[in-house]
């Protein structure tokens, strides 16, 4: 089967909350999600993958417990597995995140913003 072209700026039309990922294609066992994200996040890690973050609309920060990244329009950063980090953003932004299939968002942490099943826009 044929991909189709995907519209980023089209899917974002299609929801408004925050920090929950919606997938939009797969590439192997990789899964594209976007995400809109605004204030904290929590504290986590994903112990066995690596996760890529890149900026499509807007600004945010990627807090480690040694440091600060900050990000904008057009950047990307991949933090390493195991490596604890808590993304932020003072206002509203727009993220592509790459990562395997199954990945929990929260990592090995449980709080509200877990988000256990995969939702597809």
């Amino acid at each position: 089967m044929l991909s189709e072209k995907i519209n980023l700026k089209n899917k974002y039309s299609k929801f408004s909350d925050y920090w929950s990922p919606k997938i939009i294609e797969e590439m192997n066992d990789y899964q594209f999600k976007l995400v809109k994200i605004k204030g904290d996040f929590v504290w986590h890690s994903h112990n066995n993958t690596d996760e890529t973050f890149i900026v499509i609309e807007g600004e945010m920060t990627l807090k480690f417990r040694s440091r600060e990244v900050n990000l904008s329009k057009g950047e990307i950063f991949v933090v390493e597995k195991g490596i604890e980090h808590k993304p932020y953003s003072k206002n509203e932004c727009k993220i592509l995140i790459i990562e395997p299939k199954g990945i929990i968002n929260t990592g090995e942490s449980v709080s509200e913003l877990t988000v256990s099943e995969d939702n597809w826009i």
